[in-house]
C-alpha cells in the first residue's frame, strides 16, 4: 500500500505543478490578484506532496521492502541503515526523485522568502518554476517510476547498493551537487519573467543575485565533495579526470560564475542586462544537459545512472523545448532591454566583461571536448577519446588568464580608471607574488612554466585581494573600524577570491610536483615515495558487516621519524561479486601520502601503488571557502530590505549605486 501512496503523491505533485504552471502566470498576464495569490499555496502544496512521494521510498528502504524493483536493485537486508538511507538517490529513480524534491524546495524557498517583491514577479518567477516542475515530474512518472513493484516474484533479498556508493560521499555529494543544479533554475526564472515583463532593471538583478549566488556555492560545495570522494575512494588517487560526467558539473558552474559578476554590473551600473539574461539561460540549460549526459546512457562512467534510450529521448525532448522557448523569447525581448552606457578601457566594467568573455570561452571548450566525441559516435564517424592533454592545453591558459585579470580588476574602478593610478596600485602585489612564487620553485625544487604561472596566478590573486581589503580597512577611526563597516557582500568577495586563489595554487602544485609510483611490496619490505619511507608490515583480513577486506599496515617514516600508520583495504563483496579499493590517506594541510593496495602478484608480493601529494587539500578547503564567500554574501542586508521601484532608482538608469549599496561598489 506504501509504494502506492507515494506514486499517488507524485501524480498529485504533478497536477498542483500544471496549476502552478498556468494560474499564477494567467494572474499576472490579465492583472487579477485573484489568480496571482494562489502562486504561494500551490508551491506549498506541490512540496508537500513530493516530500510525502520522497518519505514513503525511504521507508521502502529502511523496511527491506523488496517488493519495491528500485529498493531491490539497489539494496540489501547486510546494507547498514545510513547506507540504507543514502541508496534512496543511489540509482536513476531515486536520485531523480531527489532532484524533483529539491526542485519543490527551490519554489517553496522562492514562494516563502519573495514577500517583499511585487505580486506580480513572483506569480510569473512561480509559474516558470511550475512549468519546469512539470517536466521532471512527466519525466519520472513516465519513464523513471521508483514505485514499480515486483509482484507477484517477491526477492528474498536486495541485489546490495553498488560497494562505490557505499560511502559518505554519496550521502553528501548528490544532494549538495543537485542543490546547485536545480537552484540555478531560480535565476532561470527570474530572467524568464523580467523578459516577459520587460523590466531588467538594478532591483531584478538584486532579486536574482542572492539565488545565484547560493546555488553557485551549493554547486562548488558538490563538485568539491565529489572530487574529494573520487580521491580516496577510487584508489587511483586523482582528484580530476575530466570524465564528461564531472565535466557536466564543470559547465555550469562556469557559466554560473560569469553569471553573478555579470548580474553584481546589473546591479551596480544597470547595463551587461542582455548578458544577464542570456547567461541565466545558458546556466539552466547546462544544468539539464548535465541531467541528460547522467541519464540517458550516451556515457559509460562511473558517474552515470541510468542506460535507457527513452530517458535519453525524454530529457532532450526537455533541454531542447527549454533552450528553444527561452532563446526565442529572448531574441524577441533582448531589445526592450539593451542599454547604451560608457565606460574607459581599464574601467571595471571592461575587466568583468572580459573575465566573462574569458568564462564562456572557457566553457565553450569544455563543452566541445565533451560533447564532440558523443556527437561523432552518434553520426557514425568514428570514435575519438578527448582525454586531459586537450582540457590542459586549453583549459589551463584560461583560467591563468583569467586569475589575471581578476587581480588587476579588483583595483579599476566604475566607468572610468587612471592607467598610471592603476600601474601604480598594482606594483606592490606584483613585486610581492614574483617573490613569493621564486621561493615556492625553490622549495619544490624544479621550475616549470606552467607552475610558476599558475602559482604566481594564484599569488597574484591573493595580494590583490589582501591589499585591495588593507586599502579599504584606511579609516581615521582605526583599521578594526575600517573592517567592520565593510559589507558582508564584500567579504563574500574576498572569501572567494582567497578560495579560487587557493583552488589554483593547490591544483598547480599537485598536477607539477606531485610523485606517483606502483611498486611490487612484500611484508617487510620498504619503498621511497618523495622524502617519504614506507614500510610494508603485514596483510590480514576483517570482517564487515557485507563485505570481507583484506587490509594491510604500513608505516610512514620521514628523515627515519614515524609520521603515520596507515590501513588500506581490498573489500570483496559477495552479493554483487565485486571488488573495491580502500585507499589509506595521512593527509596534512600541506601534503598528503597515499597508499592503496592493488592485486596480489605472488603468496607474498602485492601491487602497492604509492603517492605523494603536495597542496592536495588546498584543492576542498579552497572550495570550501568560496562557498563560505557565498553564503557570506547572500546575507548582506541590502537583499533583505525592500527594493524601490524601477522608475525611482538611480541605478537603473546607470549612473548610480542602487540604494543602500554604497559598499557594494567593490562587491563585483
Amino acid at each position: 500500500m506504501y509504494p502506492e501512496l507515494g506514486q499517488l503523491a507524485l501524480i498529485i505533485a504533478l497536477l498542483l505543478a500544471v496549476l502552478l504552471s498556468v494560474v499564477p502566470l494567467a494572474g499576472a498576464l490579465t492583472g487579477r490578484d485573484s489568480l496571482q495569490a494562489f502562486a504561494r499555496p500551490l508551491s506549498t502544496g506541490m512540496f508537500v506532496f513530493t516530500g510525502l512521494a520522497f518519505a514513503v521510498l525511504t521507508h521502502a528502504f529502511m523496511v527491506d521492502d523488496f517488493s519495491v524493483a528500485y529498493v531491490a536493485n539497489n539494496s540489501n537486508s547486510m546494507l547498514p541503515w545510513y547506507y540504507k538511507f543514502s541508496a534512496v538517490w543511489g540509482g536513476h529513480e531515486g536520485s531523480l526523485l531527489l532532484w524533483i524534491l529539491m526542485l519543490a524546495g527551490w519554489t517553496l524557498a522562492v514562494a516563502v522568502f519573495s514577500r517583499k517583491l511585487p505580486s506580480t514577479m513572483v506569480s510569473q518567477v512561480l509559474s516558470v518554476m511550475g512549468m519546469i516542475c512539470v517536466g521532471f515530474f512527466l519525466f519520472i512518472i513516465v519513464t523513471s517510476n521508483p514505485f514499480d513493484r515486483l509482484l507477484p516474484n517477491i526477492p528474498a533479498d536486495g541485489s546490495d547498493l553498488n560497494p562505490l556508493l557505499q560511502d559518505i560521499g554519496l550521502i553528501l555529494h548528490p544532494p549538495m551537487l543537485y542543490m546547485g543544479y536545480v537552484g540555478f533554475s531560480v535565476a532561470f526564472a527570474f530572467a524568464i519573467a523580467a523578459l516577459i515583463n520587460g523590466k531588467l532593471d538594478a532591483a531584478w538583478a538584486r532579486w536574482s543575485r542572492p539565488w545565484t549566488t547560493v546555488a553557485w556555492a551549493f554547486l562548488t560545495l558538490g563538485i568539491a565533495l565529489g572530487s574529494w570522494w573520487a580521491y580516496y575512494e577510487l584508489g587511483w588517487g586523482g582528484w580530476w579526470f575530466w570524465d564528461p560526467v564531472e565535466n557536466a558539473s564543470l559547465l555550469p558552474w562556469l557559466s554560473g560564475t560569469a553569471l553573478m559578476h555579470s548580474l553584481a554590473v546589473t546591479e551596480k551600473r544597470g547595463v551587461f542586462k542582455s548578458w544577464t539574461v542570456l547567461l541565466a539561460i545558458v546556466t539552466f540549460s547546462l544544468s539539464l544537459l548535465g541531467a541528460f549526459l547522467v541519464r540517458s546512457g550516451v556515457l559509460t562512467s562511473v558517474h552515470s545512472f541510468a542506460n535507457d534510450p527513452e530517458r535519453g529521448t525524454f530529457l532532450l525532448a526537455l533541454l531542447g523545448i527549454t533552450v528553444v522557448a527561452s532563446l526565442t523569447l529572448y531574441a524577441f525581448r533582448a531589445p526592450v532591454v539593451h542599454v547604451r552606457s560608457r565606460y574607459g578601457s581599464l574601467s571595471r566594467e571592461i575587466f568583468l566583461l572580459l573575465n566573462n568573455v574569458l568564462l564562456v570561452a572557457a566553457t565553450m571548450l569544455v563543452a566541445i571536448g565533451t560533447l564532440y566525441p558523443l556527437v561523432l559516435d552518434y553520426l557514425n564517424l568514428g570514435k575519438l577519446s578527448i582525454g586531459e592533454p586537450f582540457f590542459n592545453a586549453t583549459f589551463s591558459p584560461m583560467a591563468v588568464a583569467t586569475g589575471l585579470l581578476l587581480g588587476a580588476g579588483i583595483f579599476s574602478r566604475w566607468k572610468r580608471t587612471d592607467g598610471g593610478w592603476l600601474a601604480r596600485k598594482l606594483l606592490w602585489p606584483l613585486a610581492v607574488s614574483v617573490l613569493v612564487t621564486t621561493a615556492v620553485m625553490l622549495v619544490y625544487g624544479g621550475f616549470a612554466p606552467w607552475a610558476f604561472a599558475g602559482v604566481f596566478t594564484a599569488v597574484w590573486v591573493t595580494m590583490a585581494t589582501a591589499w585591495d581589503l588593507w586599502d579599504k580597512s584606511a579609516s581615521k577611526m582605526g583599521r578594526w573600524y575600517g573592517l567592520k563597516r565593510q559589507s558582508r557582500s564584500y567579504y563574500g568577495m574576498v572569501f572567494g577570491h582567497l578560495g579560487l586563489a587557493m583552488v589554483i595554487a593547490g591544483a598547480t602544485v599537485v598536477s607539477n610536483y606531485g610523485i606517483e609510483r606502483d611498486v611490487r611490496m612484500v611484508p617487510g619490505g620498504s619503498a621511497e615515495v618523495g622524502d617519504y619511507t614506507v614500510v610494508f608490515n603485514y596483510i590480514g583480513e576483517r570482517q564487515g558487516p557485507n563485505f570481507r577486506a583484506e587490509y594491510g599496515e604500513f608505516d610512514v617514516f620521514l628523515d627515519g621519524k614515524q609520521v603515520a600508520s596507515l590501513h588500506p583495504e581490498k573489500r570483496h563483496y559477495p552479493v554483487g561479486m565485486s571488488v573495491m579499493t580502500e585507499a589509506a590517506i595521512d593527509a596534512g594541510l600541506f601534503r598528503d601520502v597515499f597508499i592503496a593496495i592493488g592485486e596480489r602478484i605472488s603468496d607474498e608480493a602485492w601491487a602497492i601503488r604509492l603517492q605523494y601529494k603536495p597542496l592536495v587539500r588546498w584543492l576542498w578547503l579552497g572550495s570550501l571557502v568560496m562557498a563560505i564567500g557565498g553564503f557570506l554574501a547572500i546575507s548582506d542586508k541590502r537583499y533583505r530590505i525592500r527594493v524601490r521601484s524601477e522608475a525611482n532608482d538611480p541605478a537603473s538608469t546607470g549612473e548610480t549605486g542602487a540604494a543602500g549599496s554604497k559598499p557594494a561598489e567593490a562587491n563585483a
